[in-house]
């Protein structure tokens, strides 16, 4: 009997990690520091092939373009915005019927931030994000990061 139970507990254990939902997207998120109070927070998404991730900038009607939330920090200050650094697609999308912009393969974000000389502190925020391949889209995704400055 204990042996039939520990059977069915690893035989659900087994069935439930296959059911997990996919995250091909791998991110990592850091920061260089630029000068005494500047620094530029890294965020970098590793995309598998064969999916690909939406630019912040896709347009309106189209799939969930990439965002970035940061959470209020009062020795934070951002300053500008978000930049892409990746090989950016363009292409007309019949199924979105607009023009939607995506990076496969890897693509880098950066935001700079002003912070008080000497500070020790976190920024944290989220990316809500949005990644599909040439047969599905998987929903869009918000995952939560915390970069330490110092």
């Amino acid at each position: 009997m204990k042996r039939l139970f520990v059977w069915m507990v690893a035989v659900l254990l087994t069935s439930s990690v296959g059911a997990q939902i996919k995250e091909p997207v791998g991110w990592t998120f850091s920061a260089q520091k630029k000068s005494a109070d500047t620094y530029d927070l890294v965020i970098k998404a590793v995309v598998p092939k064969p999916w690909h991730l939406y630019s912040q900038f896709t347009p309106d009607g189209g799939p969930v373009a990439t965002k970035f939330t940061f959470n209020a920090n009062p020795l934070v200050k951002l300053d500008g915005k978000v930049k892409e650094i990746g090989k950016l697609q363009k292409i007309q999308d019949k199924i979105f019927e607009t023009e939607v912009r995506f990076f496969s393969n890897e693509v880098t974000f950066v935001q700079t931030v002003k912070v008080k000389a000497g500070v020790k502190t976190n920024v944290t925020g989220s990316v809500l994000f949005m990644v599909c391949d040439d047969s599905q889209c998987l929903p869009p995704t918000n995952k939560k990061f915390d970069i330490k400055l110092q």
